[in-house]
């Protein structure tokens, strides 16, 4: 996250240092580092901060974890519905078992036979019947059980050819989205718990741990405050009367204390807006004093080992000769 400088602290960095000539253009500023923010998930419980302010981490490094709290039954309870899920595919997949086929087919053969005796049951209702030794009631009684033995040889052949059959694709289809449902269902929440463990997003130092073991962050708030390795860059306040002459892309030179020579360095932003007073409440002598924030980007590998915060002095290159 960038943050300006305080503008008091700024304003001693505004002046154009000029030679003899007039020809040597000079503007200061700040070598600067990309800052992280590591945010908490959650306000749970810290547990574990394995890393202290100034320490070096790689990418991954867990620099915090949190206590996992209401997230962990969560996490149980998606599980258990998956393996539910899953279990029913499964079982879908491998079909009926032979013995629930067997048992379909004796059941089958049971009502078969139970059918064969109500049918000469009834026969033999319906014989005494019309020799007047039995009543009406008795015929329609034995047609009754008839029907029944009827329609439940029906069901029974139903059921095994359902089972021979096996498991429909539609009902495969269906089962395998409750299995995809839980599944991602579980991917998000095991997403979020591990967010409950900070890692390094980039390889730097812990500038900041704003939080000590046993805290509860609010969720959002920054716990680790990281610097990140590589190449720095300088943070500069352009004055106005050279904001026409720094633009992106223009070649500089870099020098900074302790560094023996000059380092490259090429402009990569000029803010648009000038800093402090509104330029159009300014009067010709005072718009001298505007100034624009600036970034330039260090080419030279000598950057890379500087650390943030040392001043620099930044000079503009010589523009390349106009074509004839």
């Amino acid at each position: 996250m960038r943050r300006l400088p305080i503008v008091a602290a700024c304003a001693s960095m505004l002046a154009v240092a000029c030679s003899g000539d007039g020809d040597l253009q000079q503007m200061h500023g700040t070598l600067e580092r990309d800052r992280l923010e590591l945010v908490a998930e959650s306000n749970e419980r810290i547990i574990e901060v394995p890393v202290r302010e100034g320490d070096r981490v790689e990418v991954g490094t867990v620099v915090l974890r949190q206590e996992a709290g209401t997230m962990q039954p969560r996490l149980d309870q998606a599980r258990a519905s998956l393996a539910e899920a899953e279990r029913r595919l499964a079982d879908a997949v491998a079909g009926p078992r032979q013995r629930e086929i067997e048992e379909a087919r004796a059941a089958l053969a049971g009502a078969e036979s139970s059918l064969q005796t109500e049918r000469r049951e009834f026969e033999r209702v319906d014989a005494l019947v019309e020799r007047r030794l039995l009543s009406a009631s008795d015929r329609d009684q034995a047609r009754a059980r008839r029907d029944s033995a009827l329609s439940a040889r029906d069901q029974a052949r139903a059921r095994l050819r359902l089972l021979e059959e096996g498991t429909r694709p539609e009902q495969l289809r269906e089962i395998e989205a409750v299995v995809e449902r839980a599944r991602a269902a579980l991917g998000e929440l095991e997403i979020s718990a591990g967010r409950y463990a900070v890692r390094a997003p980039r390889k730097g130092m812990v500038e900041a741990l704003p939080y000590k073991l046993g805290e509860r962050p609010a969720a959002g708030a920054p716990v680790v405050v990281l610097l990140a390795d590589g190449v720095p860059y300088a943070r500069i306040y352009v004055p106005e009367p050279l904001r026409p002459q720094v633009t992106s892309g223009r070649a500089v030179s870099v020098t900074v204390d302790g560094v023996d020579g000059a380092l490259r360095g090429n402009v990569r932003y000029v803010s648009a807006e000038a800093a402090y007073t509104p330029y159009y409440a300014l009067t010709q002598k005072d718009r001298t004093r505007l100034s624009y924030l600036a970034e330039i980007t260090l080419d030279d590998p000598r950057a890379a080992a500087l650390p943030a915060g040392l001043p620099v002095q930044v000079t503009l290159a010589a523009p390349p000769p106009a074509a004839p």
